[in-house]
């Protein structure tokens, strides 16, 4: 049994809705450690997949302390209570946001820039530091044909006039469906950190050329300022069966998943 917290967020839906054998944990808002302890002791899971996370990273750098009990306080909450159970917690690209090094990057090459990154880097440190058996997935910016949350795939083909990305950042984007599929292969993995997700060597310029095209649009490419690289290697978790299209097949599917290839918007 997989118990999911953020069930009904962006990832944790995907993940209730693949596989059958999943609950759904309460909202964990303001939660405590005794609280934390009873909800994993009752639901019986073998299993427990954290997505629950407050991501948006205006709101965590207007707001530190609430960032850092929901980002890092908790999932230590709940690697306290998960030591005789599988624990998977999401964390994020960001970690990579101030680096300067060439990527694609390894795992060993962090630099987080923002509060969110912070902490998203602190929870991953001290979680694995109280249970060295945690798998840490380092997720990119994830998409899908989904209206409760603004994402690329959404800002693409709903785009009235024009779009800016820039033709000097390099950074992975994710179908969502792909994440949710891989869950199982990443509740195997040994316990560390692993960058997740879809792999690219193109600019986000050329990647929505690219998929504007592909949806047949005429919507206009602007070429904005450079932005910080996201763009991660993900060889470490590929030895272990865990494999992504790239990015922009990704997105090939995901059009086709949802009748999209001809321009078509439901």
């Amino acid at each position: 049994m997989i118990l999911v917290t953020g069930a009904n967020g962006f990832v944790g839906h995907k993940i209730m809705e693949i596989y059958k054998n999943t609950i759904a944990a309460p909202s964990l808002r303001n939660v405590t450690q005794e609280e934390i302890n009873r909800i994993i002791a009752e639901s019986d899971a073998d299993v427990i997949i954290h997505t629950a996370v407050i991501s948006d990273m205006g709101v965590c750098q207007a707001d530190p302390d609430a960032s850092y009990y929901a980002n890092v306080q908790i999932p230590l909450f709940i690697a306290q209570a998960s030591k005789d159970r599988k624990l998977v917690c999401f964390s994020s690209d960001q970690v990579y946001n101030g680096c300067n090094e060439e990527g694609p990057y390894q795992e060993d090459i962090v630099n987080p820039k923002n509060i969110y990154a912070k902490h998203k880097l602190e929870m991953e440190q001290r979680v694995l530091e109280m249970n060295p058996n945690v798998v840490i997935l380092r997720a990119e910016w994830m998409y899908d044909y989904y209206l409760n949350k603004t994402n690329y795939f959404m800002n693409i083909i709903h785009a009235k006039e024009s779009v800016s990305f820039s033709s000097r950042q390099f950074r992975g984007i994710t179908y969502l469906k792909e994440v949710g599929k891989n869950i199982e292969k990443a509740i195997a993995l040994p316990g560390g950190v692993y960058n997740f997700g879809s792999e690219t060597t193109k600019s986000m310029y050329d990647i929505t050329q690219e998929f504007i095209d592909l949806l047949g649009r005429t919507v206009k490419l602007e070429d904005s300022p450079a932005r910080h690289n996201l763009w991660m290697n993900c060889d470490k978790a590929k030895k272990y069966g865990v494999r992504f299209s790239t990015v922009i097949d990704g997105l090939r599917k995901c059009a086709a998943d949802y009748n999209l290839i001809r321009g078509e918007i439901i």
